[in-house]
């Protein structure tokens, strides 16, 4: 049977108090963070250049720079920096449609 897509009435949700507010805020931000202090630590280890390129970084553009994890493991992240390198996003995107393709030639990707 299809889903149906027909709108549905509203909801009654009960309000926040300010303090459940914060503590949601919070949360949201401590989260953040963690996947961010990697790329801090990467972008100290190993600076603010591309490993493949060689392309070099300044801070109007270090958006640009993003941190590759080797294993393909985002959970593994060790303080030496042994699973990372700074890829520019034009490297990283190759590196991972690398192993797409890959996958694809080598028949890994057939469902079956």
């Amino acid at each position: 049977m299809s889903p149906s897509f027909r709108p549905r009435g509203p909801k009654t949700v009960t309000p926040k108090s300010a303090e459940e507010i914060d503590e949601i805020v919070r949360k949201m931000k401590g989260e953040q963070t963690r996947p961010e202090n990697y790329r801090e630590r990467s972008l100290k280890i190993h600076g603010w250049i591309c490993a493949k390129c060689g392309r070099e970084f300044e801070l109007s553009n270090l958006h640009l720079l993003t941190v590759h994890h080797k294993d393909g493991n985002h959970n593994f992240n060790p303080p030496d920096g042994s699973n990372w390198e700074n890829l520019c996003i034009y490297c990283h995107d190759d590196e991972h449609s690398r192993s797409i393709l890959a996958d694809y030639l080598s028949g890994k990707d057939k469902k079956g």
